[in-house]
């Protein structure tokens, strides 16, 4: 994470997300409950700039994104999106979607664990955005439907048809990408979409305390291994290898690899420090 920061501050209030902080995890509720959190051409944007703007200014150590209502998310709004985009050029479009996309690329990329919250439905953009997450942490009502072809269009959308085979390997994610298919929570966790099955109306408890967890730990670390999983997922072995070394050896100049040695020769828990 860079300590250098342009002129701008970090913003206070978001118009279209719900943002809270207790002691380095952040809670980004999407917050449009009567729209099944339906998201808008605003939210996205705000989306995208909010994660950037919590990598560029420190000090989130773990981030929960959750629904408000009954449900996750239900995907881009039909009537604010989809009839919008109908009336656009294709500069227009392409402009859209490489928005879209920056938010997924700001999620995998942003040097803090991303934990998804999720219940009742995760569909399109939504189960997208559930995809994106180093951890989804769901209920039994919860169903992810990648809903992209029922509306005519790829199941590659937003980085799906790159992100999802490598989470539940090439056949599911044909079968749920072409068709369409809402798949529930018993099946997520069977073939492997889920982090963790929560008990009834407990996903934002468990999402919480797993991010809780994640923040109390070496964030450093956190952080590297992200970067690392994200960047080998192409790499060669010997390219991949090599990367561990390097990043390895400059960890093991870090504080919090010293801080392990003398916490553990005190026989006391480590006081991570995240540099």
């Amino acid at each position: 994470m860079s300590p250098f920061t342009g002129s701008a501050g970090r913003t206070e209030q978001w118009e279209h997300l719900r943002v809270t902080e207790d002691d380095g995890v952040v809670t980004v509720t999407l917050d449009r409950p009567e729209k099944l959190n339906a998201l808008t051409f605003e939210a996205y944007a705000d989306l995208r700039d909010l994660i950037a703007e919590l990598a560029r200014t420190g000090g989130t150590r773990a981030l929960v994104l959750a629904g408000a209502g009954r449900g996750f998310c239900s995907g881009g709004d039909v009537d604010e999106i989809i009839g919008a985009t109908l009336a656009m050029d294709t500069a227009r479009l392409l402009d859209f979607n490489r928005m879209t996309g920056q938010v997924v690329r700001a999620l995998r990329e942003a040097p803090f664990p991303v934990v998804a919250a999720v219940h009742g439905v995760a569909a399109g953009a939504g189960a997208v955005l559930a995809l994106a997450a180093d951890f989804r942490v769901a209920d039994h009502s919860a169903r992810f439907a990648f809903l992209f072809t029922r509306v005519g269009l790829s199941g590659g959308d937003m980085g799906a048809a790159y992100l999802l085979p490598r989470v539940v390997g090439l056949g599911h994610a044909t079968r749920l990408l072409m068709l369409g298919d809402a798949v529930r929570a018993a099946e997520a966790e069977r073939i492997g979409l889920l982090s963790e099955l929560a008990d009834e109306g407990r996903a934002d408890e468990t999402a919480a305390a797993l991010a809780r967890r994640l923040a109390a730990g070496p964030a450093l670390a956190y952080a590297q291994t992200k970067a690392l999983l994200t960047a080998e997922l192409d790499m060669p072995l010997a390219a991949a290898v090599e990367m561990d070394a390097a990043t390895q050896a400059l960890l093991m100049n870090s504080a919090d690899y010293a801080e392990f040695h003398a916490a553990f020769t005190a026989k006391r828990p480590p006081a991570w420090q995240g540099r």
